[in-house]
């Protein structure tokens, strides 16, 4: 009999200590609600700033998608449409003056260096082309057309 009320007593203690030590653990760490997007370029930091359109990628060598969205915007580069491929390491001041936090990170601008339209993640052709062409000549795209969103 002492060795039943020796046994109930350990258990009792581990299942508290159990317990305790639960209650210590630190909370699971959160994963922000948005990224940061610009609203604004300097259309000097980029290439052809004459340009009436910007397309810039915001990627990452390290990132498996950002090569996929990059080749997407590449095929967009004509006279009236500049693109870039802005890489992390190769381009920090540019992540870090417009506060890129995730990649890839893909924005429209227009002359003036507003931003337009973006696309954080990976993004279709389709929604990338449609965009484009929706900006370039507003009601082009079917309503009900998903496409990128200007930033909030």
């Amino acid at each position: 009999m002492d060795r039943v009320i020796i046994a109930v007593v350990l258990v009792a203690v581990a299942v508290g200590v159990a317990a305790w030590l639960q209650r210590k653990r630190p909370d699971a760490p959160t994963q922000p609600t948005s990224w940061t997007v610009p609203s604004q370029l300097d259309r000097d930091d980029f290439v052809r700033p004459d340009a009436p359109w910007l397309v810039v990628v915001f990627t990452s060598a390290t990132c498996a998608s950002c090569g996929g969205v990059h080749q997407k915007v590449a095929l967009l580069e004509s006279d009236t449409v500049a693109t870039q491929d802005a890489e992390a390491v190769a381009d920090r001041a540019l992540h870090d003056r417009y506060g890129i936090d995730a990649v890839p990170t893909l924005v429209i601008a227009d002359a003036e260096g507003i931003v337009r339209a973006s696309f954080v993640g990976t993004v279709t052709a389709a929604d990338l082309w449609a965009t484009m062409a929706d900006l370039r000549e507003p009601g082009s795209v079917p309503p009900g057309c998903d496409h990128g969103q200007p930033p909030s």
